[in-house]
């Protein structure tokens, strides 16, 4: 895990129970105060002995407590993809909602997009799935995965399955989680199929409906 920034301004209806916000206001924090993180230069950290803090062939989960794409983040993020670029030997894994900035923050050698990076689309419903995939297909990327997480409604990913390789589904955690509907699941599930693209589902999130019934399933986040 890597996160060089924290903190993020709520964008779409996915953020409105953020488990950053969650997380900051145990501590007593304000999570929409963007500030650099200690371990911003992580990727270039040594141990001891020399050798890198992170192992050669690692998959780096990148910006997990805010959006690598925010504006509040610019002024750091040249800095970010040139470490990067110097740490070609790891893959870098981040999720975005702020899919319509990327190609205004890529760097100028992405070319056809850098082989160790991936970045993923993130759609919680039908709206924003036909507003931001349209633009992330659009991107020149090495491979997309998409996120509906949290799925908060049911979602036509069809018209958009021919440039993705892998689908991502969850609900929503946290005690105020708006009900995810296992037929939503199943539809995109089955929508991967059709297309040969993969499906994974990660977690049902806290309130799930399943053939009528509501169900519980508390999560620690």
């Amino acid at each position: 895990m890597w996160n060089p920034w924290h903190g993020c301004t709520k964008w779409s209806e996915g953020c409105r129970n953020c488990y950053v916000y969650r997380g900051d206001s145990r501590r007593g924090r304000d999570a929409s105060q963007v500030y650099r993180t200690r371990d911003f230069d992580l990727p270039l950290r040594k141990k001891r002995d020399g050798s890198p803090r992170l192992e050669p062939g690692s998959t780096v989960y990148t910006c997990f407590t805010s959006d690598f794409f925010l504006r509040e983040a610019d002024p750091w993020r040249a800095d970010a993809w040139d470490m990067m670029r110097t740490r070609g030997d790891l893959h870098f894994f981040f999720i975005t909602k702020r899919i319509e900035r990327a190609a205004g923050c890529l760097p100028g050698d992405w070319g056809e997009g850098w082989d160790n990076v991936t970045i993923c689309c993130t759609v919680e419903n039908g709206e924003e799935a036909a507003r931001r995939l349209p633009v992330y297909l659009s991107l020149p990327l090495r491979s997309r995965t998409v996120i509906c997480e949290p799925l908060l409604g049911p979602v036509d990913l069809s018209p958009y399955l021919g440039g993705v390789e892998s689908v991502i589904v969850g609900g929503e955690s946290g005690i105020a989680a708006r009900p995810c509907n296992y037929d939503w699941v199943l539809s995109i599930r089955e929508q991967c199929r059709e297309a040969g693209v993969a499906f994974t589902f990660r977690q049902t999130g806290y309130r799930l409906v399943k053939d009528g019934r509501l169900f519980l399933v508390p999560r620690k986040m």
